[in-house]
């Protein structure tokens, strides 16, 4: 995280890293449907600790249930120091909803899900 993501606070804007959770949970959707899917809604959002310029961020999606067109998807995000070798700190955690979509926009169905990621419950 740079400088530049920073708020009024010094620690990093929670926008900067919604939108780092959007776009992993976006992958993880849509991996899992082969294809697009869109965010219908953040169900749960929780910042955990402050995030400051030049942590090194981790971000893990995995999904979390899939139903007939729709996937939930559960994104932790931890955080280190860029210059020591501590422990990872874990400072975000989400789950959001997203629905499979084809050319047209319309929903379409997704593949079942066979175990769900352990760890991001």
């Amino acid at each position: 995280m740079s400088e530049h993501d920073t708020n009024l606070y010094g620690t990093i804007h929670g926008g900067v890293m919604m939108k780092l959770i959007d776009d992993a949970a976006a992958a993880a959707a849509g991996r899992h449907a082969d294809g697009p899917a869109v965010t219908v809604s953040v169900d749960r959002m929780t910042f955990l600790a402050p995030v400051r310029a030049g942590d090194l961020l981790s971000v893990e999606a995995g999904l979390e249930r899939a139903g007939r067109t729709s996937m939930t998807v559960g994104v932790r995000v931890t955080s280190e120091r860029w210059n020591s070798a501590g422990p990872a700190t874990e400072v975000a955690t989400a789950f959001l909803t997203f629905v499979a979509i084809d050319a047209d926009g319309t929903p379409r169905p997704v593949p079942k899900l066979d175990v769900p990621v352990p760890g991001l419950s």
